[in-house]
């Protein structure tokens, strides 16, 4: 082979592999631009797609958290890069009164409005118990208290002992002496912050923290709670005369209950 023919293809070789990984390196940048479902904010933060909107990357949140619970998203971490957030069981937020990551935010990614409250006043005071990072999620399979041990690791680390987390008290029909004390949670007071998962003893937690939109479910405005006073004001302004319209209605029930006969 001629010496200017061999250079050439190597050359062109070598072109070809920087191009290939450069491409692989863009395509893992982009990859993790894109939001990630399983991902957990600083409190006070947008809904993800607002929040990836205005968080400018500048790590400012990062720096103000005294207990070094927040870390910037980096390559390889599968979430959106430069972007905070948080690992429950390891690094948990610890519900800070004064919630130092929120003002230090410059862009309002972090709105101080979400975990505000109105005091006996009138102003606006920061509340962290109104924060909604995620909730809690108990693996019955696995808690060892739904096996019957006593175990109330997380219950007693709750900051919202009580009220995110109570323990349910039930009697053991099979031994008929012993009682079986199951730590359950509520959705409208935990705030996600993680204390549970990291305080759980299982080797891998059995209560563990995934985003509000990830955890719950999201039932019809058309049931309505019964023992629920304000869930019934909904229909304070319903008439008595109420048809539901359906392809179904255009026929009698004997006539659908029976068709496949």
């Amino acid at each position: 082979m001629m010496p200017e023919r061999r250079k050439f293809l190597l050359n062109s070789i070598k072109s070809l592999g920087l191009a290939t990984a450069g491409g692989l390196g863009w395509a893992g940048f982009i990859e993790e631009g894109k939001s990630a479902p399983l991902i957990l904010r600083p409190p006070g933060a947008l809904r993800e797609k607002e929040f990836l909107a205005s968080c400018i990357k500048c790590g400012m949140c990062v720096e103000a958290c005294p207990y070094d619970a927040l870390a910037l998203a980096k390559p390889g971490d599968h979430k959106p890069i430069g972007t905070p957030y948080f690992t429950p069981r390891t690094a948990p937020c610890r519900m800070c009164k004064d919630i130092p990551c929120i003002p230090a935010c410059p862009t309002g990614a972090l709105d101080k409005s979400l975990v505000s409250e109105k005091d006996e006043g009138g102003e606006m005071r920061l509340n962290i118990n109104l924060a909604k990072m995620g909730l809690a999620v108990i693996d019955r399979e696995t808690c060892i208290a739904y096996f019957g041990i006593q175990c109330d690791a997380c219950y007693r680390t709750c900051p919202l002992i009580d009220k995110a987390i109570t323990v349910d008290y039930t009697r053991n029909e099979r031994t008929g002496k012993h009682a079986i004390l199951a730590p359950v949670v509520h959705s409208s007071a935990c705030t996600g912050c993680g204390l549970c998962e990291k305080a759980c003893v299982t080797q891998k937690a059995s209560i563990f923290v995934l985003p509000r939109e990830i955890a719950m479910g999201e039932s019809s405005l058309r049931y309505s709670k019964g023992w629920d006073k304000r869930d019934e004001e909904r229909l304070k302004d319903v008439t008595e005369d109420v048809t539901t319209q359906t392809p179904r209605s255009s026929k009698k029930p004997e006539d659908y209950l029976n068709e496949e006969f």
